[in-house]
């Protein structure tokens, strides 16, 4: 391991965009489907493996939801919590708000209980082995209706001492946020955190319509924001995060090519942007393989590095105390190393 992949290995850092459902590896498909007499549509776990290599958003949402099949106990949905803990207890991640799509399970006939208590059981069992502080966002699917989103959030109202918020993902061109305004606003009422995913395939337009009608705190993605100076301003002025994701924006082709992500553009013009893995099963890397990847476009700079760990916990639905222990953590790391 060379010298920047071992400080970034050991460098404390949160996860704040991260689909739980997006960390399917095909080894527990497998396990999962098997235990539960599923047939997938691949003959091997290396079939399934070259499944995972496809070209746009939508194919990859289509092998999602497919993969969203073989959850279909408690269990299931603990045993896809904890493999990912393991990986990034690994990684000295200490703190994590993951992202469960209710309504992906609900329409297949899991109740929102299932899911929820087995995700939620894991983060448990991982704050007390690993020591990692967790949350969890609910999210809706924005190519779903207004109406299912409702009726998603009157199912997590009993729910709210184990969500801290609520987001918006799925496919996003053609399903801008104003689509949602009313669910988001009655969220807040009952006291949620907000975030939604936009400006990753969608306009800048999109970003606004995310800030000033749902009221999100954090943006998720939002990589066109740099084709508007005046919602470049706007974010860095009211210190709105972006929930960056690097390897994500290449498999997907938002961007082209790693030497052409935007993220060291937005450490410039002084947006507060953070590195996570979206769906690391998916896209070739937890979190750390995404710090690694970006890396080099920073010059591979601890204190560049250390910035953006800095910005995950001063980004985070936590409290300032927390903040603080956090960031005292990354400060003795980067002045150790």
């Amino acid at each position: 391991m060379n010298d920047i992949n071992h400080f970034i290995a050991g460098l404390p850092k949160a996860e704040l965009h991260l689909h739980i459902e997006g960390t399917f590896e095909p080894e527990l498909m497998f396990k999962l489907a098997e235990r539960n007499n599923i047939t997938l549509p691949y003959e091997s776990v290396e079939a399934l493996h070259k499944a995972y290599d496809f070209n746009e958003l939508q194919d990859f949402l289509d092998i999602y939801y497919q993969g969203m099949n073989v959850l279909r106990s408690e269990q299931d949905f603990y045993d896809l919590t904890w493999a990912y803990l393991e990986k990034v207890a690994a990684q000295n991640v200490r703190h994590i708000e993951i992202f469960f799509d209710p309504q992906g399970h609900v329409d297949r006939g899991i109740s929102f209980e299932t899911g929820l208590n087995g995700i939620f059981s894991a983060l448990q069992q991982g704050e007390q082995e690993f020591d990692i502080s967790f949350g969890i966002i609910m999210c809706f699917l924005r190519h779903l209706s207004e109406d299912d989103a409702f009726k998603t959030l009157e199912l997590a109202l009993p729910h709210k001492d184990k969500i801290i918020g609520v987001g918006l993902d799925s496919s996003e061109v053609g399903h801008p946020p104003s689509k949602f305004e009313r669910v988001y606003a009655k969220a807040r009422q009952e006291g949620f955190h907000s975030v939604a995913h936009a400006g990753e395939e969608g306009p800048p337009a999109y970003i606004w319509e995310a800030l000033d009608l749902l009221k999100v705190e954090r943006i998720d993605h939002g990589n066109s924001c740099l084709q508007d100076a005046a919602l470049v301003e706007h974010i860095v002025k009211e210190q709105i995060p972006l929930t960056v994701c690097p390897l994500s924006n290449t498999k997907l082709c938002v961007v082209d090519d790693m030497k052409n992500h935007p993220l060291p553009e937005m450490l410039k013009r002084g947006i507060k942007a953070t590195i996570n893995s979206d769906d690391p099963a998916y896209f070739g890397g937890y979190l750390n393989e995404n710090y690694q990847a970006i890396s080099p476009l920073l010059g591979d700079n601890k204190e560049a590095l250390a910035t953006l760990a800095r910005n995950s916990f001063t980004s985070a639905f936590i409290s300032d105390d927390a903040k603080q222990g956090f960031l005292a953590e990354v400060d003795a790391y980067l002045q150790a190393n």
